[in-house]
């Protein structure tokens, strides 16, 4: 039975067989905005939801060693705050992201993950300690307009899920209101053992790079 991941848990990376999970995936599902509208109310129109899974890696210093973000993310915007191009793959592959989902599920849920983090522990350069997953609204819309988004990890690839482990669902609701960044959680080595802490933060970050250094100054250990 999968964890209902709540803030500030901590859980080791097992199968329900108790043998150790090294290779997983983070996913990311969310839905359209869809709004009543049109003459006397009986149309309807739907809005896109641009959401994007990333996550950065960091050092037993703190210091950014990796990252995976989208691609699409202007180079020249990311200079203005020293951070490198968007990329698809961590450096040794450990890491991939299956593509930035500019939309969400505009016919409503179908279960499925719009983004996609897969992940081989067994592959991650011994030079990272902690792996951050977080989540960014490109729009002008806040979470607490989204009528649904849940972030699950799960044994499995990007087409088949396996076995889910844990998950955290964040709701429509008006504790979001204005937040358009999550922090989501990390995976941290301990004792030679990869663990993951839930975070559950929400913010009113107005790009992808004020969360990463939200990151690096608040929640690196």
């Amino acid at each position: 039975m999968a964890i209902r991941l709540e803030k500030g848990q901590r859980i080791n990376l097992e199968k329900s067989n108790g043998s150790k999970l090294t290779e997983f995936c983070v996913g990311c599902n969310w839905g359209a905005i869809v709004k009543k509208g049109g003459f006397l109310g009986l149309g309807k129109t739907v809005q896109d939801v641009d959401l994007d899974l990333s996550c950065v890696m960091v050092d037993a210093n703190g210091r950014l060693v990796d990252h995976i973000y989208s691609p699409l993310y202007r180079t020249d915007f990311l200079s203005r705050y020293g951070m490198p191009p968007g990329k698809l793959d961590s450096n040794e592959r450990a890491l991939h992201h299956t593509g930035d989902d500019l939309q969400g599920d505009r016919a409503g849920d179908d279960g499925l993950d719009n983004e996609i983090i897969t992940v081989d522990l067994s592959r991650v350069s011994p030079a990272v300690e902690q792996i951050f997953f977080f989540l960014n609204n490109c729009g002008d819309e806040d979470f607490s307009q989204i009528p649904y988004a849940s972030i699950r990890m799960y044994e499995g690839t990007p087409t088949r899920v396996k076995e889910v482990f844990a998950s955290y669902d964040v709701a429509a609701e008006s504790k979001y209101r204005g937040m358009t960044a999550l922090v989501m959680g990390k995976l941290y080595r301990r004792n030679g053992e990869w663990k993951f802490s839930a975070i559950g933060d929400a913010y009113p970050d107005a790009n992808i790079c004020e969360t990463i250094g939200r990151i690096i100054t608040n929640y690196v250990k």
